[in-house]
């Protein structure tokens, strides 16, 4: 049953659409070196914020954002409209689900502010304190890379991120975070963001809305990751990304 289920997995790889891979940047080199390290680390991965506590496997590193990579490429081939945000979600969950994540809840709730301001990173700080509550390394790591973030918020990292997280009045994105679980495994938190406003957007995270503009959905929860499936698919994946690497990739010095 196993062999059928890894056979299955790399048929659905490889039968993947993807978009025509854009023109490549220059190698950054300080992003494709990070992911072999044990520090804790953080990089843009497309529209998604991908953190790692220090001590998770530098293997399981790699397979986790070319995972996050091969999602968010395949939903934008199936769903290439901006504008039809939760059937993107329904595409990037099942491909995600294919590569062995185990994804129990993909209901989305709507987040309420208390005051009359709106800030999504803080919307973010707020959500994730929820989520990562029973896991205070990788709550740190989430504030320490929005943080870095607010810092170098003109880094290149951000003209990743707003190329593929907004369009006109709409915004999706996503937070993930990694920490080492026992025997070499891994556990995944996954905050996914869809955000409306009457108005366009010319920034998502740093940017202070009135509340009344803005309505922000997440789905938030913890992952269980088929870590033997996702090994045995891992060099598939690896090939299918490899020309989009270094055009949705950037690191986050933390």
């Amino acid at each position: 049953m196993r062999s059928q289920r890894v056979q299955e997995a790399a048929a659905f790889v490889e039968a993947l659409e993807l978009p025509p891979a854009a023109k490549r940047r220059s190698v950054n080199k300080a992003a494709t070196d990070a992911i072999a390290g044990t520090k804790s680390q953080a990089m843009v991965v497309g529209a998604d914020v991908v953190s790692f506590v220090a001590g998770t496997d530098p293997r399981l590193r790699t397979a986790i954002m070319h995972c996050a990579l091969l999602a968010q490429l395949a939903a934008n081939r199936k769903v290439p409209s901006r504008e039809n945000i939760r059937s993107w979600y329904e595409a990037y969950f099942d491909v995600l689900e294919q590569l062995g994540w185990v994804i129990q809840d993909r209901g989305f709730s709507e987040h309420h502010e208390k005051g009359d301001d709106f800030e999504a990173h803080q919307a973010i700080l707020s959500i994730a304190a929820t989520v990562l509550g029973p896991a205070p390394a990788a709550l740190k790591v989430v504030e320490s890379t929005l943080t870095a973030m607010t810092a170098t918020a003109k880094g290149s990292w951000m003209t990743i991120f707003q190329q593929e997280s907004q369009t006109g009045k709409a915004a999706r994105f996503q937070v993930t975070v990694a920490e080492p679980a026992s025997r070499r495994g891994v556990v995944v938190y996954l905050m996914a963001f869809e955000l409306d406003a009457k108005t366009s957007l010319t920034q998502v995270l740093f940017f202070k809305f009135r509340s009344m503009d803005i309505r922000l959905r997440h789905s938030s929860g913890r992952i269980a990751i088929d870590t033997d499936l996702l090994a045995a698919v891992a060099a598939s994946i690896a090939k299918r990304v490899d020309d989009y690497v270094q055009s949705y990739v950037e690191n986050i010095p933390i």
